[in-house]
């Protein structure tokens, strides 16, 4: 740099910005670190707003301590527990207080681990029931090339992955919408009783029990069961998918067992329904995974996996390692991982505790059950999620001429970022917008997301012409030249 460049210009005068910034090859000479810095600071302002992003279920907002907290532990690789034990006595703090959260039985020897998120999770726990179901057919003498898992079409995509990597048949179970016939008792109690829409049933995209006892058989290694669906913030009939399988067990002699994906609802039903089974009370629920980087209110990526004892994980899986400087028992996919995102979990719950949790879930359903409503009260939406379980609104368009597809490329234009989908396989026919309500999202937020949503509405019914008209009459007559 010159002497004028280094003492007398700002950053944005210096030669850096004269010329494009390296793309696809790296420079032959380095620059500045405050050059360096504001380049790529400037193109990330291309980036969707986080405060303004309905799409994801991830955390974009921490608390300024937490904030600190990570900062200071971001140069921890987590894997390495002889530098860092007392990382590896704070996850184990997190993965007690989980065990009991999800109701682990008390005579159980729950164990768990980090993970980077619930593809880790639900990868892990598969993989140790897929061992399991192994070792118990080579005991019987029975052949083990045939495993395979039972899944409703609404789940993650990492279910179709374990399937494919793992050589394991997927058997997915095609949705289709049934009203009210889950007969899980605690289920319909919330649809009746939270129900904000008076006289109208909820539309259900999920499996059924009877659905899960015609897919099963001896060659079955788990049943997936969700809380908290991807595609429409609903929920499996976990109790009568447990009764369904105890009832094969006694029969047949298969032991099926259920792992929940809980990697959305994990943490909104202890706090909003505590007396809804669905977790480890229930005799085949052996696995649970969480994403803590969703409603447990934690940046990316953090998840968790549990099983109700320690002998759902066969032992054959657990690595001993000794390289790192002490024996380390391993059980992941993922040797590294930061140590930071498991010590802002830990900062979460003994900052919140039970009742701050409580009221934060409470907040979010309430803003997420609001803004249900004044879609629904538009005559433009039909809310398929009508009880709001979850802080996840989902909607039909209706009375438009516009597409769910428009209006979700509309509201990009104004900052907000809303996805538009079809549902899986058989419900193809049905196109939707999700809304997911987070802990930043406010009623007032609500409001002028709202009446956003109408405006785009009405802009994209009007013809050509009437836009057009618009303009003209709304110029600002107040402008100075």
């Amino acid at each position: 740099m010159s002497k004028l460049e280094r003492e007398h210009t700002t950053t944005y005068g210096s030669r850096y910005f004269r010329k494009s910034v390296p793309k696809y090859r790296m420079p032959d000479r380095g620059m500045p670190a405050r050059a360096a810095y504001q380049i790529i600071h400037d193109e990330l302002n291309l980036d969707g707003n986080p405060a303004l992003n309905l799409a994801s279920f991830v955390t974009t907002w921490m608390e300024p301590e937490a904030d600190m907290l990570i900062m200071e532990s971001m140069g921890k690789n987590y894997i390495d527990n002889d530098e860092y034990p007392q990382t590896q006595v704070i996850q184990d703090r997190v993965v007690n207080m989980l065990a009991r959260l999800f109701n682990a039985p008390k005579d159980s020897d729950s164990i768990g681990s980090a993970t980077i998120g619930s593809s880790e999770s639900i990868m892990l726990g598969l993989l140790a029931h897929k061992w399991t179901w192994k070792k118990r057919m080579e005991a019987e003498g029975k052949p083990t090339d045939k495993p395979n898992i039972v899944i409703g079409a609404d789940v993650h995509t990492v279910w179709e992955k374990f399937a494919l990597y793992f050589d394991v048949e997927l058997r997915l179970i095609p949705l289709r919408k049934d009203i009210c016939k889950i007969t899980d008792t605690k289920i319909t109690e919330i649809m009746s009783s939270f129900s904000y829409i008076s006289g109208l049933k909820e539309d259900i995209y999920t499996i059924t029990a009877e659905d899960v006892k015609a897919a099963v058989d001896e060659n079955t290694i788990a049943v997936g069961a969700v809380i908290g669906t991807t595609f429409t913030g609903q929920m499996d009939p976990i109790e009568d998918i447990n009764k369904a399988l105890i009832e094969i067990k006694e029969t047949k002699g298969w032991d099926i067992p259920i792992h929940v994906d809980a990697a959305s609802g994990g943490f909104i039903l202890p706090f909003l329904y505590p007396d809804l089974k669905w977790d480890f009370r229930l005799e085949q629920v052996r696995s649970i995974n969480v994403s803590g980087h969703k409603y447990g209110l934690v940046y990316p990526g953090i998840g968790w996996l549990l099983f109700k004892d320690k002998k759902n994980l066969p032992e054959e899986l657990i690595f001993k390692i000794n390289y790192l400087g002490g024996l380390m028992p391993n059980y992941s996919l993922n040797f590294s991982k930061g140590s930071s995102t498991i010590i802002a979990q830990y900062y979460n719950f003994i900052r919140l505790g039970m009742d701050g949790y409580k009221k934060i879930m409470k907040n979010m359903q309430e803003n997420a059950r609001y803004l249900a409503t004044r879609l629904n009260g538009s005559g433009k939406f039909e809310v398929i999620n009508k009880s709001v379980t979850f802080p996840i609104v989902t909607v039909e368009l209706k009375n438009t001429s516009c597409s769910v597809f428009h209006l979700s490329e509309k509201l990009r234009q104004k900052g907000w970022i809303v996805p538009a989908y079809t549902l899986p396989a058989n419900a193809d026919d049905t196109a939707v917008l999700r809304i997911v309500v987070k802990e930043s999202f406010s009623k007032d937020m609500a409001e002028m997301f709202f009446a956003d949503i109408i405006e785009s509405i009405e802009k994209l019914e009007q013809s050509e012409e009437d836009r057009i008209t618009d303009i003209d009459q709304n110029k600002n007559p107040t402008l100075l030249y």
